[in-house]
């Protein structure tokens, strides 16, 4: 395959394909291909055009050689991120679209009316019957209205006038349809597992190993916190498993031997060895595309409000057809108030402009889980930060480990990576990569490990107790002390580092020192929440006075805790929503998990737990906290446009029926401007929200 430069800056270069045109087969495995590569940072290909952006670093010459060396051939793009492109669903419904006007206007062009008026009343026998049926359920809704006018157009013989009612209703059907299903197949694609590692069970030790390695059948041990990877049967242990994922439920549910569980959900609390049935999570996808969209609590108060009325103003306008032409004894001044409905515009545009601003959110590496959390997004006023891997950098290092035991430091190192290897903790990695990066196997030398939650692990390694964690599980929960002729050591620890306590049999063995910086961001972006309607920014951590007081100044929050627990955080939320306050939480952690369930807007950073991200309303990406910002200008002007159009739809229909009620507008006329005016607004609910030059940063 060949390509051509059409334009090119440092980072960043396009490219066309010379046959002009891809398949959908060729634009996905090229842009699978390219996002593979290191150095490329993003890419887009757009199939009908040809085009080709990428934004690499680098050298240049790399990704050109890059792009010569693609064959189709040899790419073999899994199924999953088959299934997750939008090209065919696009190509689609494009051509739906376009079939749709040709067919219209063609028939206008070539049919003889005769034959178009036969055609236009087979076509309106589906409206009509619609309409009858939901005023025999004793509904009164929008299928009455449309019925009705197609109705009475065809009995008086404005077979135009039906026509053009019917395709502008088969267009807006066609738009509505496609923006949903785009948008809820974004939204369930990001919310679709991303599991790289599982713990296999082989030969009675716990083994880490690709999850493309496990076959049906295999034993598969899952951990407090994390997501269960595999459909599969319980045979081993008990625990709490979260299924919200899948069934909306809000309580976990106790799963034990005997018991089946689903990929997707999350293990609360316990642990569950369980037998792979099946490997592929085939029934995750629709199972998540089901939820999303029968879930009425996803939706904002607004497009509910929206919905309601809508139903509500259809029986006035019948009402108002009446008495026009009780009044005036004019069927044509009654025919064009029937033409005049609210509630089509109002059910079409709300629901477009959320979805649509859901698929924006996604650009941003933004998963948004309905229009609910936007809405309570756009009307928070009070911010609450968890520290690590929120404030401070998502991977933190370990820069030194103080031997208390009189053992070798890597050796300890060694025992304390085994513990911390289990548990999705940005703590616990830095643990894990120091002892990876040093080379130091530590295979499965302890027994079962307990992890409490906010302090630490406790486990036996050689029939001697264990524990790991915070300054206050290992002294004052464990009651473990430091080993004489040590304490001067023990007061000389750096200040500037975090510390992780690692305590042998009441004694305490080693403390691992643990760098933990300060996003660079961070400052910028607590100022900026402040300047899009943010009014108090909390910081809350698990950390010493000492390391709290030192970030808060750093940042800029307006209030900070110390040594909080995890009830401390949903605690403190619960007292901010007594105040009449809407509360954002951002965490990364298992221990944050009550205070994103207690928020009105949960967010979690996707590089933290599982459960963090399960139980979150919304969860953004880890490398940069300004979309957090992004997010919120985007819910604040998702707002704005719907009531916006709200006015907008209220006000233009209004002065359509006051002008048909005068004589002034027809009724053809008033369809068109109707039926128009509400392609036109829901067309602008497609818009992005974000202005041109924040799109491009």
């Amino acid at each position: 395959m060949k390509f051509k430069i059409k334009h090119e800056i440092r980072g960043r270069i396009r490219l066309q394909s010379c046959q002009k045109k891809l398949s959908c087969e060729q634009a996905d495995a090229l842009q699978y291909y390219l996002s593979l590569k290191e150095p490329v940072e993003s890419v887009k290909v757009q199939e009908r055009t040809g085009d080709v952006v990428i934004r690499y670093t680098g050298k240049r010459e790399d990704i050109l050689r890059m792009i010569g060396d693609f064959r189709l051939a040899n790419v073999k793009i899994p199924e999953d991120c088959r299934r997750s492109g939008s090209r065919r669903l696009n190509q689609e419904y494009w051509d739906k679209l376009i079939n749709k006007i040709v067919l219209y206007y063609g028939g206008r062009l070539f049919i003889p009316y005769p034959l178009r008026a036969v055609l236009t009343a087979v076509k309106s026998i589906k409206y009509i019957k619609h309409g009858i049926e939901t005023l025999a359920k004793g509904k009164i809704e929008v299928p009455v209205l449309d019925g009705t006018a197609i109705a009475i157009s065809m009995i008086r013989g404005n077979i135009n006038t039906a026509s053009s009612i019917m395709f502008l209703l088969g267009v807006g059907e066609i738009l509505e349809e496609w923006t949903h299903k785009k948008s809820v197949d974004d939204l369930a694609n990001s919310m679709s597992l991303n599991i790289s590692k599982v713990w296999l069970m082989r030969e009675g030790q716990e083994v880490l190993v690709s999850v493309n390695e496990i076959q049906e059948g295999d034993l598969v041990r899952v951990h407090m916190g994390n997501v269960i990877p595999f459909d599969g049967a319980v045979t081993e242990g008990e625990a709490m498993v979260n299924q919200a994922s899948l069934t909306g439920e809000a309580l976990p549910v106790r799963k034990c031997g005997g018991g089946y569980v689903y990929a997707g959900t999350v293990v609360e609390e316990g642990e569950l060895t369980l037998q792979v049935k099946e490997i592929n999570g085939s029934s995750r996808f629709e199972k998540i595309v089901t939820m999303i969209e029968e879930s009425e609590q996803l939706k904002s108060a607004l497009e509910s409000k929206a919905e309601h009325l809508a139903d509500k103003l259809v029986p006035y306008t019948l009402l108002g057809t009446g008495l026009t032409y009780l009044l005036t004894r004019n069927t044509t001044k009654a025919l064009s108030v029937l033409m005049v409905d609210f509630s089509c515009a109002l059910k079409l545009a709300m629901p477009i402009s959320v979805l649509s601003a859901i698929r924006e959110a996604s650009g941003y590496k933004i998963t948004v889980k309905g229009g609910k959390s936007m809405e309570a997004m756009a009307e928070a006023k009070t911010i609450v930060f968890d520290k690590t891997g929120t404030l401070t950098k998502a991977r933190p290092t370990v820069v030194d480990v103080v031997s208390f035991s009189g053992e070798k430091e890597d050796e300890l190192l060694r025992v304390a990576a085994c513990l911390e290897e289990h548990f999705p903790h940005s703590m616990a990695k830095a643990v894990v990569q120091a002892a990876k990066d040093k080379g130091l196997v530590h295979e499965e030398l302890h027994s079962k490990v307990e992890y409490i939650i906010a302090h630490g692990i406790s486990s036996k390694i050689d029939d001697k107790k264990v524990v790991i964690g915070s300054y206050h599980f290992v002294f004052e929960d464990e009651n473990c002390t430091i080993p004489e002729g040590m304490e001067e050591t023990f007061r000389q620890l750096p200040d500037e580092y975090s510390h992780l306590y690692m305590a042998m049999e009441g004694k305490l063995a080693a403390v691992i020192c643990i760098e933990d910086p300060l996003r660079g961001e961070a400052a910028d972006v607590i100022k900026q929440l402040k300047e899009v309607g943010i009014e108090k920014v909390v910081m809350m951590t698990g950390d010493s006075e000492r390391t709290a007081r030192s970030i808060a100044a750093r940042v800029g929050v307006d209030e900070y805790y110390s040594e909080v627990l995890p009830e401390d955080k949903a605690g403190f939320i619960e007292k901010e929503k007594k105040a009449g306050r809407k509360v954002i939480m951002i965490g990364d952690g298992i221990n944050d998990s009550p205070a994103l369930s207690a928020a009105d807007v949960g967010i979690a950073i996707s590089d933290g737990a599982e459960i963090a991200r399960e139980i979150a309303d919304i969860t953004i990406g880890e490398d940069n906290l300004e979309e957090i910002v992004t997010l919120k200008l985007i819910s604040n002007y998702l707002m704005r446009r719907i009531q916006n159009n709200y006015r907008a739809i209220m006000g233009f229909n209004a002065g359509l029926i006051v002008l048909g009620i005068a004589g002034i507008l027809p009724p053809t006329v008033s369809a068109l401007l109707h039926n128009t005016s509400t392609l036109c607004i829901s067309l602008n609910g497609m818009r992005n929200l974000l202005p041109e030059e924040k799109t491009e940063v």
